[in-house]
């Protein structure tokens, strides 16, 4: 795991961040279901995926930058190297984010159960 963190490179660092953040807000939506938390879950949840994307994107700038340069000779094993290497943050930010959403969806299934049961006449 930590390899494919190195080979991901510096993108790795805020999608991570972004992520943990994510998942613990997730989390404590969770075990305590307010509506309160679902705009930071969101809006978290969106800065993750976007900080995978951007670590993505400049991976293949770096890597199309040094293919045009001094690896140019190489042939087009290093391209697909380098793809692997950036897709390391779009996979990171897949997993905290996959993750998160199934802790905030038993969040949701607690808060709809809880509007439920305060909807029900008692007789």
């Amino acid at each position: 795991m930590s390899e494919a963190f190195i080979a991901g490179g510096w993108g790795m660092y805020p999608t991570l961040i972004a992520g943990l953040a994510l998942l613990a807000t997730s989390l404590r939506y969770a075990s305590r279901p307010e509506s309160r938390f679902v705009p930071l879950i969101l809006t978290l949840g969106l800065f993750t995926l976007l900080a995978g994307g951007l670590g993505f994107i400049t991976g293949l700038l770096n890597l199309l930058r040094l293919y045009t340069g001094p690896l140019a000779g190489e042939g087009p094993s290093v391209l697909y190297l380098g793809v692997y290497e950036a897709l390391h943050n779009v996979a990171l930010a897949l997993l905290l984010t996959t993750t998160s959403a199934l802790a905030a969806s038993v969040g949701a299934w607690r808060l709809s159960r809880q509007a439920q049961v305060a909807t029900v006449p008692v007789r």
